[in-house]
This record gives structure tokens, sequence and C-alpha cells, in this order.
């Protein structure tokens, strides 16, 4: 057991804590009886309390039981910007006896084909603005239901902070297509659920992420993964009722969902809900709620104080800041710390682990920095050619094994093989990530393992990428490589060999794209070659393009 870290443990805080035997959505049916008129989430003006939140779980969690057809076990997608009607949705499913499948709003077509196959769901909630990409795949057969939802629904339409646009311009009167109901008069049925089924050990949450094979794989998690990182954080962070969190991190994310919903509804916290990020109307909003809490990604914070208002903000009342996704640059962090007095609290998880498994301790962080292995996780470094374990400052792959590891990638047996191995006579999971912990023990991200590219947190899987653009009628062969961004960290370039006789257009490729993928997986730049290097064995060899633009870059930064 990897124990180097205990003497950085932070002060107060206890070695293993034990988890409470019930599901995630009993944590919301607890604090509801516990503080029914406590605000739960403030939206663009309109509050909801416990009791109105709870209720309206019920009545969704009743209507998906009893007409859309929802049983113990099944799979629903939940495909919704941040919204009151995100959280409903989330714990209606699991009220429902039922495993939330997240799905980033900004996936297309062929995702959502891909998403409702796999999974093997029949039913969709989604935003009204995401309908024209829903609605598609119940008409070719791949769901049967989509309850829709207008978020102003649950918004004060004269708060002085209207919703993005073109929400606020949408009309709920217009939620309608094959198979489509609208969740407001799904929620005024007021059905009520059957008594719950579900133990902590049954599914509940699925999130997807992609490999180095191409398709996006489902991260099987059970109530009980989800709790661990959930109680977890708050017992490494302590956050109370009195708690008012800036819910702004995307919440399909496992870290919006634990850091930003489930933590602050287990202890019964409020949520102040952007649906967008807008660096002026988080300031705004943090001043007026007197937020205390707010977990972001480093290109918020660094979105932030780069804005020439930055010292017109009232931050005053935060107590806590962190995040993670990506690296904070040090200049950055020290300016939140000389802005706020708050050290920018790092953390790192995977969707395999439902979010943290390190976190920086609270009285001792170090910047840039994943942290320490916080409770019960064993952490160790390995040489990834032949699994032998390395000491401090040693740089190898991360492997890490831990009760909030997940159980396995939905119906994929050789992926779980793949990632789940044996070591030291225990289950370890293989992260991937190149990283090394220090003489403290504190753990340090070098590289990557895995063929994996970073854009403002966005994980981007090259191959997933890939087999979307083959489709394309035009291209014979692709491949994706990283290009430097200033300011997302990386953005995406494809380079492609044209089929014969056809004369593709850049701007057009980008454009069909962005119909089939989320925008941020879809290609900056596109450059058109006559043929792909590859190997002896005829697999393409990325490394030699990547290395090429790498050589290009670095050689446009030496002569400016």
């Amino acid at each position: 057991m990897f124990d180097r870290h205990l003497k950085v443990w932070p002060k107060g805080v206890p070695h293993h804590f034990d988890l409470p035997e019930q599901t995630l959505a009993q944590n919301l049916i607890n604090t509801a009886a516990r503080t029914p008129d406590k605000a739960a989430i403030i939206y663009h003006g309109h509050t909801l309390t416990y009791a109105d939140l709870n209720a309206q779980v019920q009545a969704l969690a009743g209507y998906l039981q009893k007409r859309a057809g929802v049983k113990r076990g099944d799979r629903v997608l939940l495909y919704m910007q941040n919204s009151p009607q995100f959280i409903i949705g989330y714990y209606a499913i699991l009220r429902a006896d039922a495993a939330v499948i997240p799905v980033n709003p900004m996936s297309r077509h062929a995702e959502l084909i891909h998403y409702a196959k796999d999974a093997g769901a029949d039913v969709m909630l989604a935003g009204q603005e995401l309908l024209p990409f829903a609605t598609p795949v119940v008409e070719e057969g791949h769901l049967k239901t989509i309850i829709a939802a207008h978020y102003g629904e649950l918004a004060d339409p004269a708060c002085d902070i209207p919703l993005p646009d073109p929400l606020g311009q949408l009309d709920p009167a217009d939620i309608q297509g094959p198979g489509v109901v609208r969740w407001a008069d799904a929620v005024a049925e007021n059905i009520a659920p059957d008594a719950p089924q579900a133990t902590p050990d049954d599914l509940a949450v699925i999130p997807y992420s992609s490999g180095t094979t191409g398709a996006p794989k489902g991260c099987v998690h059970t109530h009980r993964t989800v709790q661990v990182t959930c109680v977890g954080g708050l017992v490494w962070n302590p956050m109370e009722g009195r708690d008012i969190s800036l819910t702004v991190l995307p919440l399909f994310h496992v870290t919006g969902m634990q850091a930003a919903m489930n933590a602050p509804i287990y202890s019964g916290g409020t949520l102040v809900l952007m649906t967008r990020w807008n660096r002026a109307a988080a300031a705004e909003l943090i001043r007026r709620y007197r937020v205390t809490r707010w977990r972001s990604i480093s290109t918020m914070a660094i979105d932030l104080v780069n804005d020439p208002d930055i010292n017109s903000y009232d931050l005053s009342s935060l107590e806590a800041i962190g995040g993670g996704g990506a690296a904070m640059p040090a200049a950055i962090a020290k300016k939140l710390k000389d802005m706020t007095g708050l050290d920018y609290i790092e953390g790192y998880g995977m969707s395999e682990t439902m979010a943290a498994t390190h976190i920086n301790p609270t009285d001792a962080p170090k910047r840039q920095c994943l942290g320490i292995p916080v409770f019960d996780v064993d952490c160790r470094v390995v040489d990834p050619a032949d699994d032998r374990e390395l000491g401090p400052n040693e740089t190898g792959e991360i492997l890490m094994s831990g009760p909030q590891v997940f159980k396995g990638y939905w119906n994929n047996d050789q992926a779980t093989q793949e990632a789940l191995i044996q070591h030291d006579g225990k289950t370890f999971l293989r992260t991937g990530d190149l990283g090394y912990y220090d003489e403290d023990g504190y753990f340090f991200m070098v590289d990557r393992v895995k063929r994996m590219i970073n854009a403002s947190g966005f994980k981007i899987w090259p191959a997933e990428v890939e087999s979307l653009m083959h489709k394309h009628p035009d291209i014979a062969e692709v491949c994706i490589i990283s290009t430097s961004d200033p300011r997302r960290g990386e953005s995406v370039k494809a380079v492609i060999v044209p089929r014969s006789g056809a004369t593709p257009d850049a701007e057009n490729i980008i454009s069909w794209c962005k119909d089939e993928m989320a925008a941020y997986k879809c290609p900056r730049t596109v450059d058109f070659v006559d043929s792909l290097p590859k190997s002896g064995s005829g697999k393409v060899l990325w490394r030699e393009l990547q290395e090429q633009e790498n050589a290009k870059a670095n050689a446009q930064t030496l002569s400016q």
C-alpha cells in the first residue's frame, strides 16, 4: 500500500471513512426531509427549495416508470445543458431505479446513435434546443421516447441575467415530434413512483469515456462507487448546509456531477446554477448570492483573471476554489491567491474513478500538482514496458486501486481486461497517464501513454474522431493530431488523404464534422496530403505526423 503521502495528510481528516449504505436517490430524499424549505437551486432568479426539487424528481420518476416503461437497471440518456431539469432528470432516473447515461450536450448525430445502441437505452431526457439532433435518433428507430425540457420554465423571465441565446427565445409550444413528450406535461401528471428497489450495488451512472479503440466506452458505476467520491470529497474538504456553490462545471462530466451537484445536495447546500460559462455573469452571481465555493477548470479561471474588469469584482465571499481537468498555470494560481487569499486546490481523477482519486491537501497544496491519494486509494507508478514498480521522481504509468474504481466497461470485456490488471496482489486500473510522485508522496502529470488531445480540459481521442470522419464520402484516409493552441492548450488537426477524384474543401469538411460530433472534437485545421506515413505492418505513423507538427510550431515560435 502506497503510504508515503500520509506524512502530509491534511490535519483533522481521517484516513478512512464509513460510507453510508444508501443510494444517491436517498441522498436527496434525506436532505429534502431535513431542510425542505432550504434553497436547493437558484437559476436565473428562480429558486427551487429542496421540497420543490424532490417533488419534481418523484413526479418524473413516476412518469418514467408508469408511462415510459423504465424498469430497474434500465439505462436512460440524459442529454442536457446545465439546468434545473438536468438535476431533476438525474435524480428522477435514479429514483426510478434506473441508471443515468450522461451525454455531452455538444454530442451530435453519430455519437447519439452510438450511446443509444451501446447502452441499450429506449428513453432520453433532452433539452429543447437539442431536439434537432435527438429526434432523428427516434425516427431511425434507436430510441422510443424523448422527454424534452424548456429550461426557461424553471427560470424567472424578469431576471437581469437572461438565459444565454438562443435558450431564452425558444417557445415550449414548439416541443413536438415523433416520440417527444413535453417535460412540463410529464411532471404535471404527478405520478407517484414505486417504492425504491435499487441497492448501493445497483447500476447508477455510466459516463462514456473514449479510448484508443475509437468508440466511446461506458464506465460502469454503482451507487456505491459514486458515493465514494461524493461523500469522500466532503470528508476531505467539508461542506456545510450554509455553503453556496457556483455550479458552472458541466454536470454531464464526473467532476461537475460530483463536486458541483451531488456533494452540495448530500450536504444540503445551495447551487447557483449556470448553463454556460460567462465570466461577468459568474462574478456577479458570486457577489449577489455570496457564493462560498467555486469548482472550475483552469480555462474558466484564466478567463476570469484576464477580464479587464476583474478589479471591480467582489469575490470576497469565496472560501474554497479548485478544480481539475488540466493543470492550473502557476501565474494564474498566483493571481487567484492575490485576489481571493485562497489556494486553488487541484485534483485528479477519471470517468473510470467517478472523479477524484487524488486531491491536494487543503493545508499544504502544491501548484500544478495532481495531489496525494485520498481515502483507501493505493496508487503506484510502473514502467510501461514491464510494469516494474518505480520509485520517487521516476516517470512511468500511474496505476490506481480504490473503492471508487469502476466495475468495468459496459458490454466490453476485452477493454475491461486491458484496463484492470493484477499488481501486487490486488486489482489496479491502468490510467494511461505518465507521471511521478515526489519524496512527500505528491503526484505530478508528465505526459500520456494513451494517444489523447486535451482541449480546455476536454479529452479528445483521435481514433474516435478518425472513425467518424471516415464516414465522409470524400475522405480516403485521415489521421488526427494535435496543434498548439494558446487558449485551449491543444486543438485538433486533421491530415486527410482525399478519395480518388474528390476535391474536398477544408471548410466543408469542418462543417460536416460539426454535424456529426461535438464541436470540441472537430478539427480546427485541415491539411490534404497524397498519403500518410505507415509502418511495415500498415499502421499509420501518427507520431511522425505529430512530431512534424510540433517542429513546425517550434520553428514559428522561434521566428517570432
